[in-house]
């Protein structure tokens, strides 16, 4: 039976862990029986050579007994095929045909409205990419059953983050085949709410963004927070006001707490003085994000709140493989539990979860649905850089990327790794650039950043740079590129290389 709807969610979030977890597992049976093992040619592989069957998946503990999935199980060898078409559940007309539901479909809509109803449910029509930034992009399909899907995974995601149906949206992330903007497209539709998708920078540029901003009047932005920062520092330079800004909806980028505060100020400089600032977290192979719900400035977040229906999350030991029990930090792993096009189970996601799965009731909003807790980190992006000619260090580039966010008199910066004067045989060297914020004073700021940069690496930057706001925002590409450069790497390709042995996951959104 198809599960629609907000009064699903509500539903869901009225019942205790072991209920949740009891459902879920019914779901899941059904689900391999029904459509993954028929139809998919990885996992029919998968189970039939480990000697898995339904029957002998009891319970959670023996789904324990599945093999992980991960980027490189779908990634091509070169000179192949793409291994990405074995994810993509293909359906046998033979084995449709013999299924009772199929012969009711034709009893009740005929030979033609069976057929149609099929296609619906298996034909792909949409296709999203994962970013390819530490591998090549893969693809994912969905059918029009995922757009449903993700539709209902949109509206849901606006009653928790406690949006308004008479709210005017602005969706501000780049057209693109990437998840975050399809969420955001369906979650306007799903919510039957108007929701204006501007294209982000490329489309119509920053100034573009600024003159919708100040048109439309939303009540709610939707988008990346670097660029919504920009959007938003360039509106209060060209003097527009917006009293009306209420919700600040974050994907594709961590958001720590600095950059939380430099968006509601500049949102107060707007007019809007009452912002709350959420995250989503989503990636590509899940083909759904999930939101934290409204909390104010002095409140901590109740962290991403799940669909249990649409999905099972568990957190594992990165090391052992195990899960973990609640709340214990751990790896997020995935599993779908009604999708159709590319699927993949006990997904690694290489994203670390501080404060692990939690399943009490949010201390936010109420709702008891399972909930991701804490900072979510990426360890996927390690790189050796040569600060001297004796040895290298290994940098955590995904740390980087948020690194001096949290800083407030820090406007916007960017990172930037090079070789020393433009020899390719010098060794490495380190330029933070940065725009300071109104009245900071630059000794002061240039302290904060080495310090930071000693607090979470064995490295220090080799000189900052100050510039105005307009020069960052060229350097990052604000409006020019799909997503803005906080941290560029301009040494030679060979010198980027991350060692294999360092690669402690493949996962990327």
């Amino acid at each position: 039976m198809k599960l629609l709807g907000s009064r699903l969610t509500r539903h869901w979030a009225e019942l205790d862990r072991e209920e949740v977890r009891r459902l879920q597992f019914a779901r899941l049976r059904s689900y391999l029986a029904d459509a993954v093992l028929p139809f998919s040619k990885h996992y029919a592989r998968l189970f039939a050579r480990e000697g898995i069957t339904i029957e002998n998946l009891h319970d959670w503990s023996d789904w324990e007994q599945v093999p992980f999935s991960s980027k490189k199980d779908l990634l091509s060898i070169p000179g192949s095929a793409a291994k990405t078409r074995d994810f993509v559940l293909i359906p046998d007309e033979q084995v449709l045909k013999r299924r009772a539901s199929t012969i009711w479909k034709v009893v009740t809509r005929g030979p033609a409205g069976a057929k149609a109803a099929l296609e619906r449910e298996y034909r792909p029509i949409l296709m999203t990419s994962t970013t390819g930034r530490s591998s090549d992009p893969v693809p994912f399909l969905y059918t029009q059953h995922d757009l449903d899907n993700l539709a209902i995974a949109g509206r849901r995601m606006m009653e928790i983050c406690d949006s308004r149906a008479d709210w005017r949206h602005l969706n501000l992330f780049p057209f693109a085949p990437h998840l975050a903007f399809w969420q955001a497209h369906y979650a306007g539709l799903g919510y039957n709410t108007f929701c204006l998708s501007t294209g982000g920078g490329k489309v119509m540029g920053t100034e573009g963004n600024v003159r919708l901003l100040d048109k439309i009047q939303p009540d709610a932005l939707i988008g990346m927070p670097t660029f919504v920062y920009h959007v938003l520092q360039q509106a209060v330079e060209a003097g527009v006001e917006n009293p009306n800004i209420q919700r600040i909806v974050l994907g594709g980028e961590k958001v720590p707490d600095g950059m939380r505060r430099k968006l509601r100020s500049l949102c107060a400089e707007l007019g809007s003085h009452e912002v709350a600032v959420m995250a989503t977290y989503g990636f590509t192979e899940a083909r759904v994000a999930w939101p934290e719900c409204p909390f104010t400035a002095d409140e901590e977040s109740g962290g991403y709140h799940l669909y249990p229906d649409l999905g099972f999350v568990e957190v594992i030991d990165p090391e052992t493989g195990r899960v973990v029990p609640d709340g214990e930090p751990g790896e997020i792993v995935y599993t779908p539990l009604d999708g159709r096009g590319s699927v993949v189970l006990r997904y690694r996601t290489g994203d670390r979860i501080s404060g692990g799965l939690v399943h009490e009731p949010c201390p936010r909003c109420g709702r008891s649905l399972p909930r991701l807790l804490g900072r979510i980190s990426r360890v996927s992006d390690i790189r050796e850089l040569h600060i001297d000619k004796l040895k290298g260090t290994l940098v955590n580039f995904s740390d980087l990327e948020n690194m001096l966010d949290d800083i407030d008199t820090i406007g916007a910066w960017q990172i930037e790794l090079r070789k020393r004067n433009d020899d390719p045989l010098a060794a490495d060297e380190i330029v933070v650039h940065v725009a300071p914020g109104d009245g900071a004073d630059r000794e002061r700021l240039s302290h904060a950043i080495h310090k930071r940069f000693r607090s979470l690496t064995e490295i220090s930057p080799n000189r900052i740079e100050f510039h105005d706001a307009e020069t960052l925002r060229d350097l990052q590409g604000v409006g020019e590129k799909l997503k803005e450069e906080k941290v560029v790497d301009h040494r030679p390709r060979a010198e980027r290389s991350t060692p294999p042995s360092q690669v402690l996951s493949p996962a990327e959104n």
